[in-house]
C-alpha cells in the first residue's frame, strides 16, 4: 500500500504573502495607471481572489496574463521557502512517502518559486491548468491518481478553506496549515482533522497520519 502527501504551494511550503500584495498592488498600478500601494490594497486582500481584489480598486477589463507574468516575476524575487520545507520532503521520500503539489499556480510560474533541489523532492505538481480550482477535488484527485495512491492513504496540507474543502471532498484527511494565509480558526471552522499553528514537527505528523511514523 502507497501512502502520499500533497501540499498547497502558496503560504504552506512558500512564503509568499508579500510577494502576492505586491503583485496585485503593481497590475493595479500598470492596469489603471496610478500608484496603487500595498497599503492601498484590502485588508483581505490575500485572501481574496485577484478578480475581486482588483475590482475594489476599480479595474473592470479582463486580466492581462502577460502582465500579470510580468508582476509576477518580479515580486517573485521576494519569495522564500519555509524552513522546515526541504527536511519535510526529504525525510518523506526517505520513508518512501510519495509527494506532490497541488496548486492555482499556473505551471510555468511555479518553477520561479521553487529551486531545483525542491523540484527534485516533489513526484508530481497539478497546477491551474491541469484540473477544475480547488475547492473542487479534481486536482487532488488527478495527482492521486498519477501517484497511483488511494485517497484513504492520503494527507492534504492546505491553508484555506478552499484547501481543506477540496480535500474533504476528495475523500482525503487534512492538515491545516496555520503559518499560511488563513487564520487557524478559520481552518478548524473548514473541517481540518489536525491544525497546525506553526510547522513544527510537521513531518513527524505526516508520517505518523500516513502510518509510516512511530510516536515519540
Amino acid at each position: 500500500m502507497r501512502q502520499a502527501v500533497l501540499f498547497d504551494l502558496d503560504g504552506v511550503l512558500v512564503d509568499s504573502r508579500a510577494a502576492q500584495l505586491a503583485t496585485l498592488a503593481g497590475y493595479a498600478t500598470s492596469a489603471l495607471d496610478r500608484r496603487i500601494a500595498v497599503a492601498d490594497l484590502p485588508a483581505v486582500a490575500a485572501t481574496t481572489p485577484r478578480e475581486h481584489v482588483l475590482a475594489s480598486l476599480g479595474f473592470t477589463g479582463a486580466i492581462n496574463e502577460v502582465g500579470w507574468d510580468a508582476a509576477t516575476a518580479t515580486a517573485s524575487l521576494g519569495t522564500s521557502l519555509f524552513p522546515f520545507v526541504t527536511g519535510t520532503l526529504a525525510a518523506l521520500q526517505e520513508s518512501g512517502v510519495a509527494t506532490g503539489i497541488v496548486t492555482l499556480r499556473s505551471r510555468r510560474r511555479v518553477g520561479w518559486l521553487l529551486p531545483a533541489d525542491v523540484l527534485d523532492l516533489i513526484d508530481t505538481i497539478v497546477c491551474y491548468e491541469d484540473a477544475a480550482p480547488k475547492p473542487a477535488p479534481d486536482g487532488l484527485l488527478l495527482a492521486l491518481g498519477r501517484l497511483g495512491v488511494a485517497p484513504r492513504d492520503a494527507v492534504f496540507v492546505g491553508d484555506m478553506d478552499t484547501d481543506v474543502h477540496a480535500a474533504r471532498a476528495a475523500g482525503v484527511r487534512v492538515i491545516g496549515a496555520g503559518w499560511g494565509f488563513a487564520d487557524p480558526q478559520a481552518l478548524i471552522e473548514a473541517g481540518a482533522d489536525l491544525v497546525l499553528p506553526r510547522a513544527d514537527g510537521l513531518a513527524q505528523a505526516l508520517l505518523l497520519l500516513v502510518g509510516t511514523g512511530k510516536p515519540d
